[in-house]
């Protein structure tokens, strides 16, 4: 497909699709997850213990379908949920120590697609391409 200034959208959830493609099929050789369970264990990596409301707005996906991926994540023992003093109404999700040693994999493969993605793109490129998405994204966010 040719993608033109009024089909950049299509071009978007193209590369979303194929970018997950790539980290799934990465993930898969070593592990049974997909590529929204590595991307909640990279974000779990920094330390940070999110609740799963938290972790549903920063990976793009409905609360329900985060439920479920944090429940495979705690049946394999990578993350466990505790209370939130906070909120009594939620619970807070944070690696185990077995959840740790997935950091290297993840961001292993987090650097091979962006090795990937920026093949041949200038820093400055790279710059400009951030800066254009996310005035973008402002844009949309604005709207809704």
């Amino acid at each position: 497909m040719e993608y033109t200034e009024s089909s950049l959208l299509a071009l978007i959830s193209h590369l979303h699709t194929v970018s997950a493609d790539f980290t799934n099929a990465r993930l898969s050789k070593t592990t049974g997850m997909i590529s929204s369970h590595g991307f909640i264990l990279y974000l779990l990596s920094s330390g940070e213990k999110l609740t799963k409301k938290e972790i549903a707005e920063r990976i793009n996906r409905d609360k329900s379908t985060v439920t479920v991926l944090i429940r495979k994540l705690i049946d394999e023992g990578l993350v466990k949920e505790e209370p939130n003093s906070e909120d009594s109404r939620s619970k807070l999700i944070s690696l185990t120590a077995k959840g740790k040693k997935y950091k290297s994999l993840t961001s292993s493969i987090s650097e091979d697609l962006l090795s990937v993605c920026y093949k041949g793109f200038s820093e400055n490129e790279k710059k400009t391409l951030l800066k254009l998405l996310l005035k973008m994204n402002k844009n949309l966010e604005g709207e809704n």
